[in-house]
C-alpha cells in the first residue's frame, strides 16, 4: 500500500498562498499512513535552454567524495560545464550547461553514481522518512513551481533505502517522472523488450519501467494522452499512476481499478491523490466536489 499525489497549477503558483512544495507536503501528510517508510517529490520549476539539473545519491564521508569526483569526471568527458553545485543531505545537486546527448550522458553517469533525476526543469527529492522529515533536510516547502508529484511508500518487496523511494525518473529521458501505486505483473516481459532496443534500467522497480515505457512512446511522437491509452492495454496488473513531463501531468488506471484515486479540478488547478483527505488538506474546512476516475481511464492536463 502506497500513496500518490499530484498537482498542476493552471495559473501562476505564486498567486496562491501555498507553494507547489508546500501543497505536496500537505497532500502527502494526509495520506502518510499509506506509506510511512519513505517519501519523495518530483518538482518542476522554470527551465533554461541548454541547462540540466541533476541530483545524485552520494552517501556520506569518503563515499561521497569518491562519488562526486566520478560525477565531475564524467561531466567533463561529455563537455558538461558545471554552473553550480552543492551537497544537501546525502544528495549531490549540480546544474550544468549541456547541449549533447542526454541519454548517453545519463547512462554513463548511472554507471558511476546513483542518479535521482535529470531534467531542464525536473528535480526529484526523496529519502527515508515522512514528508515533513524529508522537507527538514531538502527544504521542499520553499519550492514554488508549476507542477509536481509526490509519493509515500510502504516497503513490501525491497529494503527501506533512499534509492528505493519514489518518484522515479525515466532513466535516459529528461524531465519525465512517475509515481505509482500497484504492481505490473508483466514487468520482465516489458523490460526485456525495451532492453533489446538499447534502453537501460537501474532498478528492478516496475515504476521505473512505466516511466521508460511512456518516455519511449513520447520519443516516437506519441502525445502523452496517447501513450497513457496504450499503457492500459500493454501493462498487466493493478495500477494507478501519475506521470509528469516538462509541461503536463496525467493519470492512468487499470481496468479493474483496485488502486484508489480521487481528483479535484477547478479553474486554478488540478489535484489528484490516493485519498480524499489529501485534497482536503489543500482546502481545509471547505466542502469539495471531487470525483473518482473510472476503471480503465486516463487523462492529461497541460499548462
Amino acid at each position: 500500500m502506497c500513496g500518490i499525489a499530484g498537482i498542476l497549477y493552471k495559473k501562476d503558483a505564486t498567486s496562491r498562498n501555498a507553494s507547489t512544495g508546500h501543497a505536496l507536503i500537505e497532500m502527502l501528510n494526509g495520506c502518510q499512513h499509506r506509506g510511512p517508510d519513505s517519501t519523495g517529490f518530483a518538482l518542476y520549476g522554470p527551465s533554461h535552454d541548454d541547462q540540466l539539473r541533476m541530483r545524485f545519491f552520494i552517501g556520506t564521508g569518503d563515499e561521497a567524495t569518491v562519488a562526486t569526483t566520478k560525477i565531475k569526471e564524467i561531466l567533463a568527458d561529455h563537455n558538461a560545464h558545471i554552473i553550480e553545485d552543492e551537497v544537501v543531505g546525502n544528495n549531490y545537486r549540480v546544474v550544468v550547461e549541456f547541449d549533447g546527448n542526454v541519454q548517453k550522458l545519463s547512462y554513463d553517469l548511472e554507471h558511476a553514481a546513483k542518479v535521482i533525476s535529470i531534467g531542464s526543469s525536473l528535480e526529484i527529492l526523496k529519502d527515508i522518512g515522512t514528508a515533513h522529515e524529508v522537507d527538514d533536510v531538502y527544504h521542499v516547502n520553499s519550492f514554488s513551481g508549476t507542477h509536481g508529484l509526490g509519493h509515500v511508500r510502504l516497503a513490501t518487496e525491497s529494503d527501506v533505502r533512499p534509492e528505493a523511494a519514489h518518484p522515479f525518473w525515466a532513466t535516459g529521458f529528461a524531465d519525465i517522472a512517475i509515481v505509482h501505486n500497484g504492481q505490473i505483473t508483466n514487468y520482465w516481459k516489458m523490460r526485456r523488450r525495451l532492453e533489446q532496443r538499447g534502453f537501460e534500467f537501474n532498478t528492478a522497480n516496475d515504476s521505473e519501467l512505466i516511466a521508460v515505457y511512456l518516455a519511449d512512446k513520447l520519443s516516437q511522437g506519441f502525445r502523452l494522452e496517447e501513450a497513457l491509452e496504450t499503457s492500459i492495454e500493454d501493462l498487466d496488473g493493478t495500477f494507478s499512476f501519475l506521470v509528469s513531463t516538462k509541461n503536463e501531468i496525467g493519470y492512468a488506471k487499470d481496468k479493474l481499478a483496485v488502486k484508489p484515486m480521487v481528483m479535484l479540478e477547478n479553474e486554478d488547478m488540478v489535484a489528484i491523490a490516493s485519498e480524499e483527505v489529501s485534497l482536503n488538506k489543500l482546502f481545509p474546512g471547505q466542502a469539495l466536489s471531487t470525483m473518482e476516475p473510472a476503471p480503465g481511464t486516463f487523462c492529461t492536463w497541460h499548462r
